[in-house]
């Protein structure tokens, strides 16, 4: 059975053409105008690399700290103890605790976007791999969410970093910014998520590393966007 698509779907997707690797700026413009939902929709790219991440030496994993924020509230859950519990919840963690929070959430407590832990008590979250692993919570150190200075931390995550990684296909799939934001702001995210990328290239990567960028609202069409047009691009010589 082919699902028909809504009117307003219908309308929105007539708007982009299919074969066309637009250029950031228009769409990012584009991405803005077929955002017709009743909310304000979250800017998605999803981003096809030339890697194998079954190889060890082809995984990407990493973080971005997005310049214009994501334009949603993250809550953040802290596991320390003694001074630095405090530590926690002085610099804005909305969770935060010892034993006792890694208790509730074994029992099920999943109230937070972002868990952070400090080294010395990343041996009793490990029991937690199995909850936190399949949703993509567990701390690391590649994903900033293993710290010792709490404060930065908690801060940077509040303020626009993400953790990302590439799928088993290869592809990145990261949230950057609201259909609300304006087109500029969208592309200072995605240029410093598409520099984060080139940093971070795997060294098992060979060949073609980009191979497709698409970007869309989380309720629109997707939109092919140049690469290359957009590894090129710089907001200093936009200025010059």
């Amino acid at each position: 059975m082919v699902k028909k698509l809504s009117r307003r779907m219908r309308e929105a997707t007539a708007k982009v053409e299919a074969d066309r690797a637009y250029q950031p700026i228009e769409a990012l413009n584009l991405l803005k105008e077929t955002a017709t939902a009743k909310f304000d929709e979250t800017a998605e790219v999803h981003i096809r690399l030339g890697i194998d991440p079954k190889y060890t030496d082809q995984q990407l994993r990493t973080t971005v700290s997005l310049p214009k924020g994501t334009g949603q509230t993250v809550r953040v859950a802290v596991v320390a103890r003694g001074e630095q519990v405090k530590e926690a919840e002085e610099a804005g963690a909305e969770i935060f605790g010892s034993e006792e929070l890694i208790e509730e959430i074994q029992k099920g407590m999943m109230d937070f976007d972002i868990l952070i832990a400090t080294p010395d008590m990343m041996p009793k979250v490990a029991r937690l791999g199995r909850i936190l692993g399949p949703k993509g919570l567990m701390p690391s150190p590649k994903g900033g969410t293993v710290a010792t200075d709490l404060t930065s931390a908690v801060s940077e995550f509040k303020s626009g970093k993400q953790e990302f990684r590439a799928d088993r296909s290869g592809i990145v799939h990261v949230m950057f910014g609201k259909a609300s934001f304006p087109a500029k702001d969208l592309l200072v995210n995605l240029k410093a998520l598409q520099e984060t990328i080139d940093r971070n290239r795997p060294s098992g990567a060979k060949g073609r590393y980009w191979r497709s960028v698409y970007v869309s609202a989380s309720m629109g069409p997707s939109i092919q966007l140049d690469i290359n047009a957009l590894r090129d691009y710089s907001f200093i010589e936009e200025a010059a």
